[in-house]
């Protein structure tokens, strides 16, 4: 019995070094992840995915602690089980015999059923561990949609932008076109009063020479 306590302990001891062993891994991973996370994040993306992994890890470490106070209750009730049947054993030696050939079979149950229990354990660490992966795959995924919404945006506000230079330049060239045209009606302008003033000119002129025409007609008569 000693032997089968010491055994026992040494798996148990096993077991926990390869739970230990697990989680630190666990622990790794999930750092390592949240590191390649906080790159790809903003600071609000990053405190919402450590928040919902914290919760996570916080419900998983509940469970596997939950699953081990269950199999170490088991183990306690098949220890309080053996201890009641070797209490019950009979003086013979036959069946002494028989309750220890029972005893070995139940262990081997025993140690089958913690060991398809551990293996059920890895296929549920596994359904979660690929739970976690696939909510970072879709966490990376919204982050990245985000990302694009965000860059057509600032495209279309860029584009708004272009259109709105585009209607300044227009204006500007539009104001600039007024501007010459209103110049060249002003040089027009200024044309027709030089005309107008070459002919008064011209008029004057004319009324000169008559005046001094009829100056030397007087003045012949």
């Amino acid at each position: 019995a000693s032997e089968r306590e010491r055994a026992r302990e040494s798996e148990r001891e096993r077991e926990r070094a390869r739970a230990s062993e697990s989680e630190r891994e666990r622990a790794r991973a999930s750092e390592s992840e949240s590191e390649r996370e906080r790159a790809r994040e903003s600071e609000r993306e990053r405190e919402r995915a450590r928040a919902s992994e914290s919760e996570r890890e916080r419900a998983s470490a509940s469970e596997s602690e939950s699953e081990r106070e269950r199999e170490r209750e088991r183990a306690r009730e098949s220890e309080r089980e053996r201890e009641r049947e070797r209490a019950r054993e009979s003086e013979s030696e036959r069946e002494r015999a028989r309750a220890r050939e029972s005893e070995r079979e139940r262990e081997r149950a025993s140690e089958s059923e913690r060991e398809r229990e551990r293996e059920r354990e890895r296929a549920r660490e596994s359904e979660r561990e690929r739970e976690r992966a696939s909510e970072s795959e879709r966490e990376r995924a919204r982050a990245s949609e985000s990302e694009r919404e965000r860059e057509r945006a600032r495209e279309s506000a860029s584009e708004s932008e272009r259109e709105r230079a585009r209607a300044r330049a227009s204006e500007s060239e539009r104001e600039r076109a007024r501007a010459r045209a209103s110049e060249s009606e002003r040089e027009r302008e200024r044309a027709r009063a030089r005309a107008s003033e070459r002919e008064r000119e011209r008029a004057r002129e004319s009324e000169s020479e008559r005046e001094r025409e009829r100056a030397r007609e007087s003045e012949s008569e």
